[in-house]
């Protein structure tokens, strides 16, 4: 049970820390609308994770 509320309570403070981080701080930033911006922005994630999830399948079979 200590670890389940452990969890949330990181989930709750990331996501808290997330969405001030998008109402405060991004607005401030200037990103040119451009075509290579959204991509950038579109396929970052997917890259992001699909580099993750490799990194922890090579340090799996190790």
């Amino acid at each position: 049970m200590q670890n389940q509320l452990g969890f949330v309570l990181k989930v709750f403070l990331l996501s808290t820390g997330l969405s001030v981080l998008i109402k405060y701080i991004l607005p401030n930033l200037y990103i040119p609308a451009t075509a290579t911006n959204a991509l950038i922005i579109v396929f970052l994630p997917t890259v992001i994770l699909a580099s993750v999830f490799f990194w922890r399948l090579q340090r799996q079979q190790n």
